[in-house]
Parts: C-alpha cells; sequence; structure tokens
C-alpha cells in the first residue's frame, strides 16, 4: 500500500481556484483502480493550506493518477504561481496497516 501526504499553501488570492481544481482531482481518482481513499482538506489553521492524503493499493495505481487530466490542472496552476511556498509531498511505502473497529 502507498500513502502520500501532499500540502499547498496557496496564495490568498489562488486559493479558490487551487481548491476547485483539487476538487475535481477528488471526484476523478476516487473512480480509478487502485485508489483506496483520496481526501483533501484545509488546514484548521491556515484556510490557504490544502493537505490531500491519499491511498494507493500499489505504486501502479498511484502513478495512473498522476496521469488524469484534473491532476496536470493542478500542476499548471502551481506553476502559474497559485502557490505561496514549494509543496510537500511525503509517500510512504506502507508493509501493513489496521483499522481499529469503532
Amino acid at each position: 500500500m502507498i500513502v502520500v501526504r501532499f500540502r499547498v499553501k496557496c496564495q490568498p488570492d489562488r486559493t479558490d481556484e487551487m481548491t476547485a481544481a483539487m476538487k475535481d482531482v477528488v471526484s476523478a481518482a476516487r473512480k480509478l483502480p487502485g485508489v483506496i481513499h483520496f481526501d483533501i482538506a484545509r488546514d484548521i489553521n491556515d484556510t490557504n493550506t490544502l493537505i490531500a492524503t491519499e491511498v494507493f493499493q500499489d505504486r501502479a495505481a498511484m502513478e495512473k493518477e498522476e496521469t488524469i487530466a484534473e491532476v496536470a490542472t493542478v500542476v499548471k496552476l502551481m506553476e502559474a504561481g497559485a502557490l505561496a511556498e514549494s509543496p510537500e509531498w511525503t509517500v510512504f511505502d506502507v508493509a501493513s496497516s489496521e483499522s481499529p473497529t469503532m
């Protein structure tokens, strides 16, 4: 299993634009085979910061998600100056996991 944490701090006047683009990524990515979870949220202490938590069955599923048009739109926004600082991207290769019953 692959877990990705992706964090972007947006320029205040570009946050809504980035949020809309990332919403489109969520909708498209959740439909792909091998995508277990795909969530994007705002940092509760900084509304200009968005954090994606992505869980993939394997690296191939992650690589497939990276090729969709919606991701390309987000990349174009980042390249066009929508971010206030460099993005953070961390990939975790998880050997095992557990999900406690609630």
